[in-house]
């Protein structure tokens, strides 16, 4: 069975910092794709940052430069840090299985809150 389990949201100031990680398992996580969504309160599911099974990293333009993801095979875990945070940040963030054109049609995790708010 596939799980994916998201940790490290929270609330954080603008411009402040946050460590998203995902632990994998049911299946061998070092083959896959890996992304990274979220959803808005009100809105629907939007692709943020995807890596590839040797590389290949993509960021949709509203993190570019400000997220960074990546991934640590021995330990089957997917992360996405995330810097100069702004309001619009703010969403449940998913870890997703599949790259930035197939997510959508990935195994997707429980998701982790991040408010971004003075």
């Amino acid at each position: 069975e596939v799980q994916l389990v998201e940790s490290g949201g929270g609330l954080v100031q603008p411009g402040g910092s946050l460590r998203l990680s995902c632990a994998a398992s049911g299946f061998t996580f070092s083959t896959r794709s890996m992304s990274w969504v979220r959803q808005a309160p009100g809105k629907g599911l939007e692709w943020v940052s995807s890596i590839g099974i040797i590389g290949g990293i993509y960021y949709a333009d509203s993190v570019k430069g400000r997220f960074t993801i990546s991934r640590d095979n021995a330990k089957n875990t997917l992360y996405l840090q995330m810097n100069s945070l702004k309001t619009e940040d703010t969403a449940v963030y998913y870890c997703n299985t599949g790259d930035r054109m197939t997510w959508s049609y990935g195994y997707r995790g429980q998701g982790t809150q991040v408010t971004v708010s003075s």
